[in-house]
């Protein structure tokens, strides 16, 4: 095996995720690990799990990271990578700390991290990295010696994760009626958060309004229109809208909300539009209610057509980007130069989160970053 090939000194990877409740029983405590520490009552997890409980309390999230699990396995096996795949969420079974410690036992020293976030934020990336070292502080506790974690760096426009997204636009355009299809815009769609929390995602240079967050989110929507653009000949309006706004009304989120960018855009004469989620890996909660079943809703009410398109989910083009990730950082360590693929203005992103680097709430120690107390 040629050096730029070998994951060393990789010897596992580890895909870490949110999770979701697997049955009617689980939601309410599910919800209660997500809200941890934030005193919200019982009986307001039940009124926030209708969401689960309209799809019989399953959130399809951890069959997707099973499947993702499967494309990683396929592909690592195909392309001769010697490396085993584990699973740990954030929010439920199977949990980090399990896994972490299912890992030690079998031996593993140095992993490797992809988290089921491609951006910049604090929830999406620093959070995972407090997760993990609340569960390396736990090992240790129990006396075992605890892998090192490096967490993959963020993959937002990394050609693997983009163009799975220019063809699942092509195809909702496709699918759209003919007489619509040249004028629908493109509703490009990723989870609101406050924008206090945008204005500092990312490396301190990176933060003002909106952060690296929107930045890059930003950045993802023009590659695809203009994909979109070349590939079709057609010039679609575009525009970054959010969705699965949570949270005290009275502190500032990002807006647009998708359902008031529909009825702006109907307003406007939109002849239709394609819902493009290009914030979420795959197909989970957000997706299936947020826009598949309230955006949707409001879409018909209106009498504007709609299309959503696909996650990249388990797509084979990202599996391949995720090796080319491990196998990049890999070599990174080793001390070797490696081919860093990204589309776009912005680059490739870090690959250890700098000092400052989407800050958290109230400070907590995080692995994999130059503030961790890990090695």
């Amino acid at each position: 095996m040629s050096d730029l090939r070998d994951p060393a000194p990789y010897d596992a990877l580890l895909l870490l995720s949110f999770g979701g409740p697997e049955g009617p029983d689980d939601v309410v405590p599910f919800l209660e690990n997500v809200t941890r520490g934030r005193g919200i009552p019982k009986e307001r997890l039940k009124e926030v799990g209708q969401h689960y409980f309209l799809f019989g309390g399953v959130s399809p999230i951890n069959d997707q990271n099973r499947a993702l699990l499967d494309a990683l396995r396929k592909d690592f096996a195909e392309h001769g990578l010697d490396l085993p795949v584990y699973w740990g969420n954030r929010n439920w079974a199977p949990y980090l700390t399990d896994t972490l410690r299912e890992m030690t036992a079998a031996g593993h020293r140095r992993v490797a991290v992809l988290a089921t976030s491609a951006y910049a934020s604090y929830s999406g990336c620093r959070q995972y990295r407090e997760n993990l070292a609340d569960a390396l502080d736990t090992l240790r506790a129990e006396g075992l010696e605890a892998p090192g974690v490096d967490k993959l760096r963020h993959y937002f426009n990394h050609p693997g994760f983009v163009r799975p997204m220019i063809d699942g636009v092509l195809a909702s355009l496709a699918d759209l009626p003919e007489d619509v299809r040249a004028g629908a815009h493109l509703a490009f769609t990723t989870h609101s958060i406050p924008t206090s929390a945008a204005d500092t995602s990312g490396p301190e240079p990176e933060h003002g309004e909106g952060g690296a967050y929107v930045a890059q989110h930003l950045d993802v929507a023009a590659l695809i229109a203009a994909a979109v653009r070349d590939e079709t000949g057609v010039e679609h309006p575009w525009q970054l809208v959010y969705q699965s706004r949570s949270g005290a009304p009275h502190i500032p989120w990002l807006e647009p909300d998708i359902c008031d960018h529909l009825e702006a855009l109907h307003a406007s004469g939109a002849p239709a539009a394609v819902m493009v989620p290009i914030g979420f890996v795959s197909d989970h909660m957000e997706v299936l209610y947020d826009l598949d079943t309230e955006a949707t809703a409001k879409a018909a009410e209106l009498g504007l057509p709609v299309r959503r398109s696909a996650t990249v989910g388990a797509d084979p083009r990202f599996a391949a980007a995720v090796r080319d990730l491990v196998l990049e950082r890999a070599a990174t360590e080793r001390g070797i130069a490696a081919e860093r693929c990204a589309l776009g203005a912005l680059g490739a992103s870090h690959d250890l989160c700098p000092v400052g680097c989407c800050p958290a709430r109230t400070p907590k120690p995080a692995a994999a970053g130059a503030d961790s107390p890990y090695a």
